[in-house]
């Protein structure tokens, strides 16, 4: 008999646990019972209070008030205060939790428990406002000052997401400096790592090579060697170079400086310029090579030199990286393409059929298609576009996806024939009777276009004008979409 009464009790325990746990937690039982265990925790140690003012003693703003308001009102438990205030952010669908005046809310740190107090203190008709940090003196010596630097990393972090980037446009040396060198406009690219026609593979390297470049402050201390870091992206017009340095600037949340040098006096003007950007920033010199070839700048060679890694760049700033892009670097100086002076070559050819999906997949919205096989084919021959030139012809005709396919196929088999006939041919840019910013003619469907048949190309009206305008595109065939300048190392150090 006993042995089931011990039974029945084993069962009975848990159950009963099982609901007290349930009714707690339904009742909100369960913060009523942490309050009264926190109160008597409270009741039975010491407890220091710190002071943040929001003015410091000069009347200035305390920048560190600003600091911890951004942490505080970043903690989980502003939720569970008594009172939260709600406003709406900059995007129309963001809501920002703001604590109270005179509210508490309770944060954790290295296994210490402390509170923050939103204390705000009216006196005809002044406000004064601080925050007051109360922590346990047993806890004080082993977690004040790790916590305080916790703080600012966070604060920081937060700073740094919430930001509204911004494109910086150089002046030129004789326009009025009254608001310096530089003038700015909201950084709104659209573009990102997502959206790029790039391979999978060279896109993570690209992302964890920017990543590990954020973190290694110290590591480029140790060395003593500056932070920065500096790209060159080559390759013909069209190929997404521009479109990269977007992606890079939304994935680091860095501004951009757009370094104009033909509106540059000389080698010291262009030193000033670097001295008056900003830490955390993306310094972009797009078309060099055409810029030094053609003398379309009054810089030096020992100018731009000195502009890549020389004594001025290592005092502008930390956390920078410069981007330099090219149609082709075989007629630059070998001293600028240097390590030390350019870290990481990414080449970006004309299209294969892998960056072809990546394009119809942003573009279309497809991943497979019946026409996909006769795509790769076209490529596997040796024709080829530039990513920008496809998605013309894909934005063209977006209203129908097979259709917009069967516009590539025919510009493409164009770019085949006189590739085969030719050798080489112009740009489309080049000629002068086929503008490449007009729109493409839409093609209308046919019974071909719905049965996928071989001949559908001349039966489709437009067809002729398509291949006539793209006939006259210069071919360029490659191995792969994107890649970094090594066939050994992916990545030039």
């Amino acid at each position: 008999m006993w042995i089931v009464n011990i039974l029945f009790l084993l069962f009975l325990v848990p159950c009963l646990l099982f609901l007290v746990r349930f009714i707690l937690y339904k009742t909100a039982l369960i913060f009523v019972l942490r309050k009264w265990v926190n109160w008597i925790d409270d009741r039975v140690h010491v407890h220091q209070y710190l002071k943040v003012a929001e003015l410091n003693e000069n009347g200035q703003d305390n920048q560190f008030y600003k600091r911890v308001s951004l942490y505080v009102n970043s903690l989980p438990s502003v939720e569970d205060s008594n009172y939260t205030n709600l406003f709406s952010g900059k995007k129309s669908n963001d809501i920002i939790l703001l604590l109270d005046d005179n509210q508490v809310i309770q944060d954790e740190f290295l296994g210490a428990r402390v509170s923050w107090i939103n204390k705000v203190e009216r006196f005809g008709g002044v406000c004064n406002r601080s925050f007051l940090l109360r922590i346990k003196k047993k806890d004080k010596r082993r977690t004040l000052r790790p916590y305080l630097q916790h703080i600012h990393t966070v604060s920081d972090d937060i700073e740094q997401r919430r930001r509204e980037l911004k494109l910086f446009i150089n002046n030129g040396s004789s326009e009025n400096p009254v608001n310096g060198r530089w003038r700015s406009v909201p950084f709104t690219h659209p573009s990102t790592f997502e959206t790029i026609a790039m391979d999978a593979d060279l896109k993570n390297k690209v992302k964890s090579d920017l990543e590990n470049f954020v973190k290694s402050q110290n590591y480029y201390q140790k060395m003593g060697r500056a932070w920065k870091r500096n790209y060159l992206l080559y390759g013909p017009s069209g190929t997404g170079k521009s479109s990269f340095i977007g992606a890079m600037a939304n994935f680091l949340n860095y501004d951009v400086y757009d370094v104009d040098l033909s509106r540059v006096a000389n080698d010291t003007d262009l030193k000033l310029l670097l001295l008056q950007t900003t830490s955390r920033s993306l310094i972009v010199i797009e078309d060099l090579d055409r810029l030094v070839n053609k003398n379309l700048t009054t810089i030096t060679l020992s100018g731009l030199l000195n502009f890549m890694d020389g004594i001025v760049n290592s005092c502008s700033g930390d956390e920078k990286i410069m981007v330099f892009t090219m149609n082709s670097k075989e007629q630059v100086d070998p001293a600028m393409l240097r390590p030390g002076r350019i870290d990481v070559h990414i080449h970006f050819p004309f299209c294969d059929f892998n960056s072809f999906k990546s394009l119809a997949n942003n573009y279309l919205g497809l991943k497979e298609h019946k026409l996909f096989p006769q795509v790769e084919e076209i490529f596997h021959s040796g024709a080829t576009m530039s990513p920008a030139a496809i998605g013309e012809l894909m934005i063209a005709n977006r209203s129908s996806p097979s259709r917009a396919l069967k516009s590539v196929i025919t510009a493409l088999q164009s770019n085949g024939n006189e590739g085969k006939s030719a050798g080489k041919g112009k740009r489309l840019s080049d000629s002068a009777s086929s503008p490449s910013m007009l729109p493409l003619p839409p093609l209308a469907p046919s019974h071909a276009e719905e049965t996928g048949g071989a001949n559908w190309k001349d039966s489709v009206p437009g067809a002729k004008e398509v291949r006539k305008l793209y006939g006259l595109l210069r071919l360029k065939s490659c191995k792969s979409p994107n890649s970094f300048d090594h066939d050994s190392d992916m990545i030039e150090r």
